[in-house]
């Protein structure tokens, strides 16, 4: 099992019961005690959890961003990872020979490097510095990797501004993988950040295919700013719980959008 994908296990848990316990957690796992502590003391730096004695209770900072306003990078990567894993797995595979891709700042893209072909040459725009960490972790001297300039959000760990609008002016994406914070009938493909949501749209505007990553609990959140409409997105790519409650088809009625689940 992956760190971040254990430490979402554990944030969903210390969600649920309010505490845990490293004994417990170590079993649970099946992995010594020291990667428990060495896990937690990662999550009580990022604000998401306070360590006690032998273990971890649920507390949120004061610092704590508002509900309507984006969750930290490392918070979001942890939610629904193993969906999100599975979703890029899907979505890397529909990559093609010598594709030029642009690639957001979700982070739901954190898990997409290590899916992308190795054997595939790619040209690859991003404006996430969090999803160029992850690649440099995969050397590839088949992917081109095209990094957005502008300023740098450390939140967010990516980059906006007018300097990246004019970065990605020269390009015209085969494919554009994106995430959102919401989709609904209302603001139709939301999102939070204002200040990345221009790069977005000029890419989707420019790209010949649109795909958009969303996990099932995605279709339950009407989001805050609107991003695109409908009729932008060719393709969404989500996880089997979609099924369970029937929101997407409801939400996705006469739209023309191909959903996509990632079993």
């Amino acid at each position: 099992m992956y760190s971040e994908e254990r430490k979402s296990e554990i944030l969903n848990l210390i969600a649920k019961t309010g505490s845990i316990n490293v004994n417990g957690l170590a079993e649970r796992f099946s992995i010594s005690r020291e990667t428990i502590r060495r896990d937690l003391s990662d999550m009580e730096r990022q604000g998401f959890l306070r360590r006690t004695h032998g273990g971890a209770v649920l507390d949120a900072p004061a610092s704590a961003p508002p509900a309507t306003t984006e969750s930290p990078v490392a918070e979001r990567t942890m939610r629904q990872a193993d969906e999100k894993r599975a979703i890029c797995k899907k979505a890397a595979s529909f990559l093609t020979q010598g594709d030029t891709i642009f690639i957001d700042n979700s982070s739901t893209m954190f898990y997409f490097p290590s899916c992308m072909p190795a054997d595939m040459q790619l040209t690859v725009i991003t404006n996430s510095v969090n999803f160029l960490y992850e690649a440099a972790k995969i050397p590839n001297y088949n992917w081109l990797m095209i990094s957005l300039g502008g300023v740098f959000k450390p939140r967010n760990l990516s980059v906006y501004g007018s300097d990246s609008l004019k970065a990605a002016e020269p390009y015209y994406p085969s494919k554009v993988f994106i995430s959102c914070a919401g989709i609904s009938p209302v603001n139709k493909i939301a999102d939070t950040s204002l200040q990345e949501i221009e790069v977005k749209r000029m890419l989707i505007e420019r790209g010949q295919k649109v795909f958009l990553l969303a996990d099932h609990t995605k279709f339950t959140k009407a989001g805050q700013m609107h991003l695109c409409g409908f009729e932008s997105i060719d393709c969404i790519i989500t996880d089997p719980a979609v099924r369970e409650t029937g929101e997407a088809q409801k939400i996705l009625k006469n739209t023309g959008i191909e959903l996509i689940v990632a079993e």
